[in-house]
């Protein structure tokens, strides 16, 4: 039962790396394509190369994801506890997909694993959710909103005797190079999240030691889902994020993406915080189109992601606790 319980929920910690890149994949490429610095297809397969590369990059943050949030659970309990906290995630992507709104895929699953340890009484640890988790969850959209801001107030003015079309051909070539490293911070921050569930599952079942570094084959695992999730694409969310916030040129899709990926491997290698790729490039997409005028940005499309936000992670705290019950009933 024990082998069993471990190939299931690694199986299902796959199937979250790539539902997770298929939902993100918008965050990396939405505002290259809405410029037409890249074509879709094109942009999808860049994004899913520097996903691939942006995963080997650190483990900072799988080891926040694997140590810092719940107590490490024991046994086949502690082994569908991580299942039940897959689970919610992945139903909570899946809703979010289907109605084109950009939630975060991180906060889905950190919700999750909260909902199913509580559900099975394996003990939080508050202080992490509250500092890894919570904090960022509220402090990287303002950082997003007023860099973004100020990177495009400074691209404005740097650019401010420049000829607007020979400015804006220079700037989708350099779009290349900003949506190549926001797919390389979403590599480094999502796949690693993976990661960190993947080792619980290892330590739970005793095939390795907590302190020991992560088996390549897992990197490599997580890497290649969220790769293909990413390549899969996420259309109903790239129209979101590259039209209905605002309608963005290349210089503003420039910085949005370079506040973005700035923002990522800051968080990822300082502070080793897993935050969200979604909160940061769409509050750096809003900053952006604040210095165009206020009102250009469509407030109120944005107002329903903060909505979806706010209620990603007890949504899916929910859904992991029902699914742990429903395991609890089957299985324990």
């Amino acid at each position: 039962m024990d082998t069993f319980a471990l190939i299931v929920t690694i199986g299902v910690a796959l199937g979250f790396t790539y539902t997770n890149g298929f939902h993100d994949s918008a965050n990396a490429i939405a505002t290259s394509v809405s410029t037409r610095a890249l074509t879709p297809r094109a942009a999808l397969a860049m994004a899913a190369v520097m996903n691939l590369a942006g995963a080997f990059l650190g483990s900072g943050v799988a080891k926040t994801v694997s140590e810092g949030l719940i107590e490490t659970p024991h046994g086949n309990r502690g082994m569908w506890v991580l299942f039940a906290a897959l689970v919610g995630a992945i139903v909570w992507n899946l809703i979010t997909w289907y109605f084109g709104l950009p939630s975060s895929s991180s906060h889905a699953l950190f919700g999750g694993m909260v909902g199913a340890a509580l559900a099975g009484g394996i003990g939080v640890i508050w202080s992490g959710v509250v500092d890894k988790i919570v904090i960022p969850m509220f402090l990287s959209p303002v950082v997003g909103l007023v860099v973004g801001y100020l990177v495009m107030c400074a691209i404005m003015w740097m650019f401010r005797k420049s000829n607007p079309h020979k400015a804006k051909r220079g700037f989708r070539i350099a779009q290349t190079v900003s949506a190549a490293g926001m797919a390389l911070g979403h590599g480094l921050q999502d796949a690693q999240k993976t990661m960190g569930i993947v080792v619980m599952a290892l330590v739970i079942s005793d095939v390795q030691d907590a302190d020991a570094p992560i088996p390549i084959w897992v990197k490599i695992a997580c890497a290649l889902m969220l790769s293909l999730g990413t390549y899969a694409g996420g259309w109903r969310i790239m129209r979101t994020l590259g039209r209905k916030i605002i309608e963005l040129d290349p210089p503003q899709g420039f910085a949005a993406e370079t506040t973005g990926a700035g923002i990522m491997f800051s968080t990822a290698f300082m502070f080793h915080a897993p935050i969200s790729t979604t909160h940061v490039i769409t509050s750096a997409i809003m900053g952006v189109g604040a210095t165009k005028r206020v009102n250009a940005v469509r407030w109120g499309v944005a107002k329903n992601i903060i909505l979806g936000w706010f209620i990603t992670m007890p949504a899916a705290a929910i859904v992991a606790a029902v699914s742990f019950w429903i395991v609890d009933l089957a299985f324990l």
